[in-house]
This record gives C-alpha cells, structure tokens and sequence, in this order.
C-alpha cells in the first residue's frame, strides 16, 4: 500500500500552514492511504491530551483531520528531541499518538513506496 508520511515543522504560530499538513494528511487517510503524521517543534502540542483545538475559517478543527488520520489507522508520531525539550512524555499524549526519533522518520520517509511532504 502506498504511504504518505506528512512532518509538520509549525504550530499556531503559522495557523494556516498547520492546518493544510493536517487537510492533507486526512485526505490521504480518506483517500485509502497509509498515513503517518510527524510532529516537530511548537507541532508536537497537538498531540497532547486536552491540546486547545485550532480553527480556522472554511476548514474542518485541527481534532477533526487529526482524529480522522488516527480514526483510519494512521499514526501520529512526536518526534523525540521535540519531546525532550517540552518534557512531553508518552502519558501526556493522545491514544493513539507516540513518541519516536529521527531514525524512525528516515526509515518511513525513503520506504520504497512512500512520499514524504514537510509543512
């Protein structure tokens, strides 16, 4: 099956940008995809438990797109230096999501049939 692996490098501070890795990373999800959805600096909060929902106009919330990706089997995965730094630990996460390092992203990037976008 192909995969699509979607980093997210930006938190609020770039909404809009946000927002579009998560659009895309649900459409492949809908799309029959295998996705897996990486979080980087300021990104990693959205996937702690009780993290403030983001809106903005004529989009689905950053929950929905998130819940639908992990909804369909996809994965969230903060990335571990990330975590260290906020001292975000696996029991602050959402079921579902993880916590990994850069070696595990390389691995999912550069799999034979996987495409790779960073936001």
């Amino acid at each position: 099956m192909a995969a699509l692996v979607v980093k997210v490098t930006c938190g609020t501070e770039r909404t809009e940008t946000l927002m579009q890795a998560f659009t895309v990373a649900a459409t492949g999800a809908a799309s029959g995809l295998e996705v897996s959805v990486w979080l980087t600096g300021d990104a990693t909060l959205h996937a702690l438990l009780g993290a403030e929902d983001v809106v903005i106009p004529h989009s689905p919330p950053l929950s929905a797109l998130r819940d639908s990706v992990l909804a369909s089997g996809g994965t969230l995965t903060v990335c571990a230096q990330c975590a260290a730094r906020r001292e975000i630990t696996e029991a602050d996460l959402l079921p579902g999501a993880r916590i990994a390092g850069a070696a595990a992203f390389v691995a999912e990037a550069t799999a034979p049939e996987a495409t790779a976008l960073v936001y």
